[in-house]
């Protein structure tokens, strides 16, 4: 199954959570853990959108071109009605930089965590970035294994902070549902501070597991399908050769849920989280020009 827009239970409106942007040539961030040897453009992007019939997007910053946020705002930039951002910032970023990004579209930050060592999250100048994140009514997007979630997770719910979690709660592939990380996520579902992305399976499945049915069974029961977003996690970076777009919606599509929670999981809910059913914020032209001439850091 090849999912498209007449898979969907609903005409159009869907919401992609989750999708990175970028071209070859960008300057690299020092501490990457990989870097793709091809573009992945908003140009390549959108016609996807529109033949799986969504309507919204969010772009989230790829790791690899760490606080440099300046190509994720020219893309926000061209469709402002239609796409939000999630950017990564360094812990030092000032109330104003973070509110320059906000008129720029950006709706959250998100912690990479991957395959680094974990920060003192309890202490300045995190804190402090974490308040204000909160005071803007943004979240804190979480990308870490699922092992090491747990305490993350309480300090940002301690600064009252939303969460997303990224990619399943990224379980061990071998352990799937079974990963002690991905029980005790389950056990924030009764927060309703915690959201989590459906997205990028093959990251933390093994080939022609049930993990996907039984872990949207398990966060369903838990979080609700309310609480729960579907992203495409396109362009799939270091999966490309095995999966696609349509390949990705039917992830989800197959998971043999009805049409009420696909609805909240491919729609309602991501529209309401990221403000695409609020009017656009204005465009900062003075905003654009500085983040033309520097990194937001």
């Amino acid at each position: 199954m090849n999912a498209s827009a007449s898979s969907l239970p609903f005409a159009q409106g869907g919401v992609d959570t989750h999708a990175h942007v970028f071209e070859r040539g960008l300057p690299l961030s020092g501490e990457r853990r990989y870097a793709p040897a091809y573009g992945a453009t908003l140009s390549d992007y959108l016609p996807l959108l529109n033949a799986h019939g969504m309507t919204h997007a969010v772009l989230v910053q790829p790791s690899f071109l760490g606080t440099d946020n300046r190509y994720l705002l020219q893309a926000l930039s061209v469709h402002a009605e239609r796409l939000r951002g999630v950017a990564v910032v360094a812990p030092s970023v000032t109330e104003d930089e973070l509110a320059d990004l906000q008129r720029r579209g950006v709706t959250g930050i998100r912690l990479n965590l991957m395959e680094q060592a974990l920060p003192e999250l309890g202490a300045q100048p995190w804190t402090s970035l974490f308040d204000n994140v909160a005071r803007l009514g943004w979240h804190v997007e979480l990308h870490r294994n699922a092992v090491d979630l747990a305490p993350i997770i309480d300090r940002l719910l301690d600064r009252s902070v939303r969460v997303v979690v990224d990619h399943f709660g990224r379980p061990d592939p071998a352990l799937g549902t079974q990963d002690r990380g991905f029980k005790a996520l389950l056990g924030y579902g009764k927060t309703g501070r915690v959201w989590v992305k459906v997205s990028g399976a093959y990251r933390c499945a093994t080939p022609a597991s049930t993990f996907v049915l039984d872990a949207m069974a398990q966060l369903i029961e838990q979080f609700g399908s309310e609480r729960l977003m579907w992203g495409s996690d396109w362009p799939h970076t270091q999966f490309e050769a095995v999966m696609g777009y349509g390949e990705s919606l039917s992830t989800l599509l197959g998971a043999g849920l009805d049409a009420a929670a696909l609805d909240a999981i491919l729609r309602t809910t991501a529209l309401s989280f990221y403000g695409f059913d609020v009017e656009p914020v204005a465009h900062d032209s003075s905003a654009t020009a500085r983040f033309a001439t520097r990194d937001v850091s």
